[in-house]
């Protein structure tokens, strides 16, 4: 593989980086097409262009426009790189001039989603140049599609689709992880990086663009930088949650679809709870919660200990800052009265935007540690709930490690954690892990080298016994 450096503005992005090199310098004639989606907002055109520029590829940015709109703009970013004036009268032909006038070179179209909604056959096109007997097939040009709604760049890759078997590499661009985030908003105290990313997580766009620099000085700060970023019709955060939904093509009435988001940001995970919240049948909707899955809006996890039963989570955390807080205070934000909107609604952000949110950081901070941590690396963490018969009461488990499944041998449970944002922890909560402990056991799980586990936003009561694992925000931030 050539060595592209990557250019010193393009902050973190390592790994897709390098994933995107790979691509791009290839020397197989088999690597032809390859995929970039995820959410809108974090950074994928940055991302791209960059690396345009540094193998000296094409790069062509689509709009929401007509076709004949775009095939006009597509010729004049083309027309450099062939040294000529191109008008082009449909599609097939922009193809052809594009991989004769980058034959053995990188091209990229951004915002892919926009060119197919209005030109219906060009996935088809494309694939019949890449084609190994197409028009394209004795040139090496690598052609990277990217697009921003997740839900139709998946259906380009869907196995009735003509680019099926054509891409080499597809790629999700994520959110910054939490460290990262914080690094990129130049938060030192991890208290506060919490809380901000509570509310806008990890889009790069957030910072510069959406708050104008705007970033918290300090935890004291922090409630007027929400009044005046956030919780501010005039700055663009005030309105992005709704627009996140508006832009997904399959979601035309958001009606019921507010409803899914706020009824799992109210803390109803599983399908029957959402529905019961809603006053729907749960066959009413699996549509929706589809849909919301498949825009990568939400996510479906299964409990770590019973299996079947899947929870769901919102993917976006300026999405449950909004349906949590904003759209019950409306009217209030909507005439001025900022300051009181927040005041009534601290609370709740506390209980249920930032509690579970810590917990959801605690189990990536699990999910990522290192070998000596828990004895091995994870296989996977889930929040689970233990059923204790005796108490008649379920043992929520906010952090539960499982070791890789082993075929012929019991489940091994390498971690049992709870997570509190703003309690100080103290034996008590042991005694429950403890518990939980016991009976996982008696259901068959290898606990014999379990790490119990404490989590902590507040601290922790000096009560607690030794062995048990401690994590505080300085740990959740080495």
């Amino acid at each position: 593989m050539s060595s592209v450096t990557k250019p010193a503005h393009v902050f973190g992005r390592d790994r897709d980086w390098a994933g995107l090199v790979r691509f791009a310098t290839s020397p197989s004639s088999d690597v032809r097409l390859g995929l970039v989606s995820g959410r809108r907002l974090l950074g994928k055109s940055y991302l791209l262009d960059a690396l345009a520029q540094e193998v000296g590829g094409f790069f062509f940015a689509a709009a929401d426009e007509t076709e004949t709109a775009a095939l006009a703009r597509f010729g004049q970013t083309l027309a450099p790189t062939g040294g000529g004036r191109y008008a082009f009268a449909n599609w097939n032909e922009a193809l052809e001039r594009l991989f004769s006038s980058v034959p053995e070179g990188l091209a990229v179209i951004d915002e892919f989603p926009h060119l197919s909604r209005v030109s219906p056959s060009l996935p088809t096109l494309i694939q019949h140049h890449l084609d190994p007997r197409g028009p394209a097939r004795q040139g090496k040009t690598r052609l990277l599609l990217c697009g921003s709604a997740p839900g139709m760049m998946g259906r380009i890759l869907a196995d009735n689709t003509p680019l099926y078997e054509g891409a080499s590499l597809d790629l999700v661009v994520r959110p910054l992880d939490y460290k990262a985030s914080a690094r990129f908003w130049g938060l030192d105290d991890p208290r506060l990086a919490v809380l901000v990313h509570s509310i806008v997580g990890g889009t790069p766009a957030y910072p510069r663009e959406f708050a104008a620099g705007d970033i918290p000085v300090s935890a004291e700060d922090f409630d007027a930088w929400v009044a005046r970023t956030v919780l501010n019709p005039e700055t663009p955060l005030y309105r992005e949650a709704r627009y996140l939904l508006a832009e997904e093509t399959d979601i035309r009435d958001t009606a019921i679809y507010h409803a899914v988001l706020g009824a799992i940001a109210a803390g109803n995970a599983t399908r029957g709870g959402i529905a019961n919240h809603i006053g729907r049948k749960s066959t009413d909707i699996g549509h929706p919660l589809s849909v919301l899955e498949d825009s990568q809006l939400i996510a479906r996890e299964e409990d770590a200990f019973r299996k079947g039963r899947s929870l769901y989570r919102i993917c976006e955390p300026l999405i449950v800052f909004y349906e949590a807080v904003m759209r019950r205070e409306w009217t209030r934000l909507e005439r001025g009265r900022t300051e009181a909107a927040w005041g009534n609604s601290r609370a709740t952000f506390l209980s249920q935007v930032v509690g579970p949110h810590f917990e959801a950081l605690c189990r990536e901070w699990a999910m990522l540690a290192e070998e000596e941590v828990l004895g091995e690396l994870p296989g996977r963490v889930a929040a689970g709930v233990v059923a204790d018969p005796h108490n008649r009461t379920p043992i929520e488990v906010d952090v539960a490690v499982l070791a890789q499944e082993e075929p012929g041998r019991p489940q091994r449970i390498l971690s049992l954690g709870e997570a509190k944002w703003d309690k100080v922890m103290t034996a008590g909560h042991v005694d429950r892990l403890r518990r939980a402990r016991d009976l996982l056991s008696v259901k068959g799980y290898d606990t014999r080298d379990t790490v119990l586990a404490c989590y902590s936003g507040a601290g922790f009561h000096d009560d607690i016994p030794e062995g048990v694992r401690l994590v505080g925000l300085k740990e959740l931030y080495a």
